[in-house]
């Protein structure tokens, strides 16, 4: 089948390393490269399970609010701190 692909420029400059890497036509390099993604792409991937982060009690919260910053670090790092 004869077509006209558009390749964006860092995919046809690799390509056409490849082909030189290789000895071979730019024709087998793309064909050769489509051949090995295609396979890839259309091998259904194991579905992996979902990581749930387990939750933990922490108790009441020992501060009125967050609304007063001084307040918090007065709480957090004592009276004395400053």
């Amino acid at each position: 089948m004869r077509t006209t692909l558009t390749l964006d420029p860092y995919v046809a400059k690799l390509a056409v390393r490849t082909q030189h890497l290789r000895g071979t036509s730019f024709k087998a390099t793309i064909n050769e490269a489509l051949r090995h993604g295609l396979r890839i792409m259309a091998t259904p991937t194991e579905q992996s399970e979902v990581y749930r982060t387990p939750s933990a009690d922490l108790g009441r919260c020992r501060i009125g609010g967050l609304d007063d910053i001084a307040d918090v670090l007065a709480i957090v790092e004592g009276d004395g701190h400053r």
